[in-house]
Order: C-alpha cells, then structure tokens, then sequence
C-alpha cells in the first residue's frame, strides 16, 4: 500500500522535533550538529530570534492578502533587494523551482517582444540543477531528472560544464538566454572561476543573449558576498533566488533588470501566494542581517576556519578523501571512489553531525551563515569520528 505521503524521498530515520541555532534536537533527545541548514536554506541557523520576531509580529497581523493589492512587506523588501544589487525590479515567489519557470518565461518573452521571437533557445550547463518544474528539468537534461517524464519543453541545450570554446560555437542567432549557477550545488560544489564568469558575460554582450545566474543554493552571503556573481564583478540580467532568502520560510524571487524585464506586463504572470506579507517580512529581516557588511566579513571568517580544518581532516584521511572545494560556507568534501558519499553521510549520522550528499561523490557542508567557532570545532571533532568509524569498517 503507498504511504500517506507520496514516497519521493530516501528520508533518513531521523525525526527532529527543535531547532536551535546550528543545532537539531531529535524526538529521543539526541542533538545533532546541523551543517545542512536544510540544503541552504537556515542562513541564520533555527530559530533565530530575528525571524521569530518578524514572523510572529506580521503573523498576529496579517497573513494574506493575494496581489490584487498593495503588499508593503513585498515593496519593503522589494526595495531592499534592489538597492543593493544589480537589479531594477522582483517578483517575489514561493520556491526555486518557480524562481526557474519566470526566468524562462522572462526570457523568451524578452526577445518576442523585440520582434526577434525565434530566440528561444537556453543554453545550459553539465551538472546543473535548477529545479523540478518541467522547464528546469528540461534545463538539466539528464537522464535521471527527464525519465519518464517526457515529452521535454523544447529550447534547452546543455553543454560541458566550464567550456567556453563549447558555448561560443554554440551560441547562435536563436539563443535566449545563458543560464549558469556560479557555484553548483547539487552537482558536487564546483565554483565557477570568475574568469568564466567574465567570458559567459562578454559572449552574451557579443552574441545579442541574456545571462540567467541561479542563485538559488549560492546566493544570500552563501560565498561571502550577497550574491556569488559579485566575486567576478560582472551582473547578470536575470537571477534567480530562494532558500537562504526566507531563513527556512518558503520564498523565492527573480531578480532582474529594467531591459530584461520589459516583456512582462500585467497578467503575463502572477502568483497565489508569492510575496505574502509573512514571507517577505522574514525575507525582508534576512536581509537586513545578510547583507550587512560587517556579516559578510564575519561569513569569510568563519569560512577559511572551516576550511582550514577540513582540509586538516581530509590530509588525515588519505583513504577516504579526495579534496576540500567550493567557496565561503558552500564547501564540499569530495570522497574517494571507494567510499559512496552516501555513506560517509550515514555515518554523519551515527555521530550526530548533519551533511548532505551531491554528484561528483561530495559531501556537502552548508551551515548557517552565523555560526559559531565552537560549533565550527566541535563539527570537525564529529565529522573526524564519522572517518575513523569509515576507517574501522571491512572492506
């Protein structure tokens, strides 16, 4: 008999019942050490005091109103975005995947609307993950994400991750759009460098194509900026965002420009509940907190601590790990073949210390933007217990 609920996930046997901090406590007491953050999505760790405060205030106030109307915690937040990035205006969302299908949409009804309706082609990357929508799936093309679920939204191309050479000759007079993560996560950490970063940008200069950057799992201060792009000082015209934005309230949004967004007038899209007054009032404190300067420089602090351990930990266990990659407090610990990620996950597990896995056999570690250096210590020490247990199994 199928479960109550639809069986889509490999759930650990874990049932956590309180948060605190960069801490999980589970229903038999037992606390773990959280450097998942909900794949990215807990910027300011559980339970923030910060966002428990804008939640419960706006909660006793208002919950929704739809967008027939004027939302001040929408525009608040609205404005904050857009006076401390590129962009000239949002649309806020409920999640990533619906970040994706706007960016799609933005861009193709960009160029139909400047007369040039047969750019409608999107060309994207090996290893990317932009949702599970039928557009983003369409984007990724992997026989894992489009199985069975054809047939595909048509336009999307994807080409080895990092060739230029390859994006140049496939950019052509039908091309949209270049969507790249500057920091995939799912496909394993790997940071793109910001050389790449300034050749996607001029090739879409030269070639008449919008950039897309998704930064959905590497945006909100994940690197150490507000928004990885940043790092290559080059802008993207569109962008999309989630997870770290809401602190684990479900928000998303598009960022773009005034060019970029032109196409979209009243009624060429729209959304239930995207921009209510509580998500935005917790995005709106999020952002406060992220995109302080002084934070930032704390998350770059915290994140060469973490580094510096890890490396430690994966020179003291030839065996079993490649490397330490990414950037910031996006880091991933890249396992040797012998060793599933999966199952240096597991024994995460049994130490009480919380990782995720991701392609390329990697271990992710995502914790909250502001935790601590005890926490940081006292996750090596656990993780370092997770690898001698790995060590300590038969072959």
């Amino acid at each position: 008999m199928i479960p109550t609920v639809l069986p889509t996930y490999s759930r650990a046997p874990l049932n956590f019942v309180k948060g605190e901090g960069s801490w999980l406590i589970e229903a038999d007491g037992r606390r773990f050490l959280d450097l998942g953050a909900g794949i990215a999505v807990n910027a300011l760790g559980h339970a923030n005091p910060d966002l428990v405060a804008a939640l419960t205030q706006q909660a006793s106030q208002l919950w929704h109103v739809s967008n027939l109307y004027e939302i001040p915690q929408q525009q608040a937040l609205a404005d904050k975005l857009v006076d401390t990035t590129f962009a000239d205006t949002v649309f806020f969302t409920n999640s990533g995947t619906e970040a994706c299908e706007l960016a799609v949409k933005m861009v193709r009804k960009y160029w139909h609307d400047k007369g040039q309706p047969e750019k409608t082609g999107i060309i994207a990357f090996e290893g990317c993950f932009h949702g599970r929508s039928s557009a983003a799936i369409a984007a990724a093309g992997t026989e894992k994400m489009v199985k069975g679920f054809g047939p595909l939204l048509p336009g999307f191309t994807q080409l080895p991750w990092g060739d230029m050479d390859a994006l140049e000759a496939a950019l052509s007079d039908t091309t949209a759009a270049v969507i790249i993560e500057p920091v995939q996560g799912e496909g394993g950490i790997r940071p793109l460098p910001d050389s790449q970063m300034k050749t996607i940008r001029a090739l879409c200069d030269t070639h008449n194509v919008l950039m897309i950057a998704d930064e959905v799992q590497c945006g909100v201060g994940r690197t150490g900026r507000l928004f990885a792009h940043e790092w290559s000082g080059v802008s993207p015209d569109v962008m999309m965002v989630a997870k770290g934005i809401g602190g684990g309230f479900p928000l998303g949004a598009v960022l773009a420009t005034q060019e970029a967004a032109s196409g979209m007038t009243a009624g060429t899209h729209g959304s239930t509940y995207g921009g209510n007054p509580l998500g935005c009032a917790v995005g709106k404190a999020v952002l406060d907190r992220v995109a302080d300067p002084e934070f930032l420089e704390g998350v770059n602090a915290r994140a060469g601590l973490l580094r510096q351990k890890l490396e430690g930990l994966v020179a003291s266990h030839p065996d079993l790990f490649e490397d330490v990659r990414g950037t910031g407090l996006m880091l991933g610990i890249r396992c040797k073949e012998a060793l599933p990620c999966g199952q240096m996950v597991q024994a995460g597990y049994e130490a009480q210390v919380i990782t995720v896995p991701a392609a390329d056999n990697v271990v992710r570690l995502l914790p909250a933007l502001n935790v601590t250096e005890e926490d940081i210590n006292e996750a090596i020490t656990r993780l370092e217990a997770a690898a001698v247990a790995m060590e300590k199994q038969p072959a």
